[in-house]
């Protein structure tokens, strides 16, 4: 996110103004956050782990949802990468309150706020059993659930880890597939 200060807003004249924006912006405590646009890897990586989702997810009450769907925490608005939520949700709804697993892909310039601020800011969702977050230029996948107090779990190359909050095992290589960052690249060529 890009701490790009705007002015004051209403939760409601956000909530107008978001929908008439050609910029996301997340509102914390009556300030916008205008949000940069994602790299490649960071995308590709999205898109993996919403497909896993989706397909784990087919025909059960849960619905994972990308990038353009907000949180809302307590008045304020975020836009995580990836969400799964179980409420029932209608075609005019811009933000869930009932997320069971967030995610976020974590880059350079975001990647201390997703594991600070936004960590403490989501643990505050009654309904949130998990956040993920994954690292675009290495190949690390933290986990962190409340069933194990919050505590992270770290995940590699070769290694699988489980999504309690859907019950959905992945593997660290499925997470990063077509992702040729410097981990990848040295995985796929550890044989030749």
């Amino acid at each position: 996110m890009s701490a790009v200060h705007q002015y004051q807003l209403t939760e409601q004249d956000y909530i107008a103004g978001e929908l008439k924006s050609d910029i996301k912006h997340e509102f914390i405590d009556g300030e916008t956050f205008a949000m940069v646009g994602a790299s490649a890897f960071h995308n590709v990586i999205s898109i993996n782990i919403v497909n896993a989702l989706s397909i784990h997810l087919k025909g059960k009450p849960c619905q994972p949802y990308m990038n353009d769907m907000k949180v809302r925490i307590y008045g304020n608005y975020y836009y995580p990468d990836v969400l799964v939520d179980c409420s029932e949700v209608f075609g005019d709804t811009y933000f869930v309150e009932t997320p069971i697993l967030i995610v976020e892909v974590l880059s350079a310039s975001t990647k201390s706020y997703d594991k600070t601020f936004k960590l403490q800011e989501y643990k505050r969702i009654p309904t949130l059993q998990e956040y993920v977050m994954i690292e675009q230029d290495r190949a690390i996948v933290e986990v962190v659930s409340r069933l194990d107090g919050w505590q992270p779990h770290y995940y590699g190359l070769g290694e699988k880890f489980i999504l309690q909050s859907v019950g959905l095992e992945m593997t660290v290589e499925d997470v990063y597939e077509r992702v040729k960052n410097k981990d990848m690249l040295a995985w796929l060529n550890r044989d030749r």
